[in-house]
């Protein structure tokens, strides 16, 4: 089974049954849909009931979709962010998903949120890595920054993209999560760490990064990776096909067994969802 954990809502919509066909002819069973991205990635204020909106169309889209799990995308510099993570925990959410646009993961008011997920027994799936918004972001996508996370009590989070082109630092970090969580435990660090292999790597790097994040020979690691394709609920079934035929051959060569590949593309993340 191939599950993809990164699929955005942008401003085209595919009807669910043609959604579903076309995840199909990609040989994808489901994954996670993200809704449509909060104000402030396109650099400008919400508009009042916007959060509602966007909530209320990514519930229509995964209606009736078998192993279609709903993220709602939070900005927790807004106002209301905490209410907003009740309202998508009580409409029936699986999980939370952020890009740090504008403000750093560590901020005071954005840990704030992150906790609140985490009480809420969700998980957080962050963008992490260089970011192609209008404005310059990549200092709060650093991967470094999201080591704060680790002491949030009980929260599960997935940094995307192996946060390319920063693979060495996301591997720094998660082999320092690693240490203090399985090797020598820490009674503060309580959070649990996964890393999302959705392209941001492009084709020429792809076979790089992987290898690199497969044998650098953590052994929690392999059963922390998350596959996803950055697709949309527009799918580009061949696109997506070829996103999965070409990081299995990259498996292959690497010798990575059969049970190891069917963590990375599903039993992970169901793991990550609390399945």
């Amino acid at each position: 089974m191939v599950l993809d954990c990164h699929i955005h809502i942008n401003s085209r919509v595919d009807p669910p049954e043609v959604f579903a066909r076309r995840r199909a002819e990609a040989g994808v069973a489901g994954g996670i849909l993200f809704s449509a991205y909060p104000a402030s990635f396109d650099n400008r204020k919400a508009r009042p009931g916007e959060a509602k909106e966007r909530l209320d169309q990514l519930l229509r889209c995964v209606e009736g979709q078998e192993n279609l799990y709903p993220f709602f995308f939070i900005d927790p510099m807004e106002e209301d962010a905490l209410e907003q993570v009740d309202r998508a925990v009580e409409a029936g959410v699986a999980g939370f998903k952020a890009i740090c646009c504008h403000h750093y993961p560590q901020d005071d008011r954005a840990m704030e949120v992150w906790t609140h997920i985490a009480r809420r027994g969700k998980p957080l799936l962050l963008h992490s890595g260089i970011l192609y918004n209008d404005g310059p972001s990549a200092d709060y996508n650093r991967p470094a920054n999201f080591e704060h996370l680790f002491y949030i009590d009980g929260l599960r989070f997935a940094l995307a993209h192996i946060s390319w082109p920063w693979v060495d630092e996301l591997i720094a970090v998660y082999g320092k999560w690693n240490y203090w969580k399985l090797e020598a435990p820490s009674t503060r660090v309580t959070a649990e760490m996964f890393v999302d292999v959705t392209p941001g790597t492009p084709p020429i790097y792809r076979e790089e990064a992987l290898t690199r994040l497969l044998t650098v020979g953590y052994p929690s690691l392999p059963g922390h990776i998350l596959f996803g394709t950055d697709g949309n609920a527009c799918y580009d079934s061949a696109h997506i096909a070829e996103i999965i035929r070409r990081d299995r051959e990259i498996y292959r060569k690497l010798g990575i067994s059969g049970a190891v590949q069917e963590d990375i593309f599903s039993g992970n993340l169901k793991k990550f969802l609390g399945l």
